[in-house]
């Protein structure tokens, strides 16, 4: 990660801002009988139990979301407070808004291959905890993700990545490094591995102090989140 990153992201505030500004959105549904929108969980830990039922549901194939769709959306366009922002994968299997059951206006998604990190994930993120004030960042990982796959390919056979590729493989490498002699699912241990490490370089940043930091798995087979140590 650049040695930089700390002036870029000060020279950056106002373009991060006004570019992550349209990723958010307010919170679920609307208070019965007041057209406004209840207020959205205000803690962390009130966060991620609601992201957790809203997986449950989801495993369970009972979601709620989304319902008045078109109402949703008119009573977002004056405001946003996302109660929670997700840090996944850009794999289509695995959107945030359907695997926790959210709606328009709920999480603010930010979606790398493998959840890799640069300064425009760090920057979105640092927005939406200084200014959207959201009070727990999840990184979320996957079982047989693709750019773990490449990435150990290339450990395999020491074939080169084309084009910007190879940042996503030089990013995960050093956690296929360090599970390769486990025993067990190599790409299980790395996406692990990896998916911790993510969320260790990001609870350790003073830029994301006011938020708490968890990371977690998603199981493609049985649709659960589980969190991880």
């Amino acid at each position: 990660m650049a040695s930089n990153r700390r002036a870029f992201l000060t020279a950056t505030a106002t373009a991060t801002a006004t570019a992550a500004g349209a990723l958010a959105a307010v919170p679920a549904q609307a208070a019965a009988g007041t057209g406004r929108p209840p207020a959205p969980p205000a803690t962390a830990s009130a966060a991620l139990a609601e992201l957790l039922a809203g997986n449950r549901r989801y495993a369970a194939g009972r979601p709620r979301r989304p319902r008045d769709v078109v109402g949703r959306r008119r009573l977002l366009a004056g405001g946003q407070h996302p109660f929670a922002a997700v840090l996944g994968c850009i794999d289509s299997r695995v959107a945030p808004e359907l695997v926790f059951d959210q709606g328009l206006g709920d999480l603010l998604c930010i979606r790398t291959a493998g959840q890799v990190l640069d300064e425009a994930v760090l920057g979105s993120l640092q927005y939406g905890v200084e200014e959207l004030r959201v009070p727990l960042v999840l990184v979320l990982g996957h079982e047989r993700c693709g750019a773990v796959a490449a990435t150990l390919g290339r450990l395999r056979t020491g074939a080169a990545v084309p084009g910007h590729l190879e940042l996503l493989v030089g990013e995960i490498t050093p956690a296929a490094r360090r599970t390769r002699a486990l025993p067990g699912d190599w790409a299980e241990h790395t996406m692990r591995a990896h998916t911790a490490w993510v969320r260790d370089a990001i609870r350790t940043d003073p830029a994301f102090a006011a938020a708490s930091v968890v990371a977690a798995r998603f199981d493609l087979d049985s649709g659960l989140v589980s969190l991880l140590p």
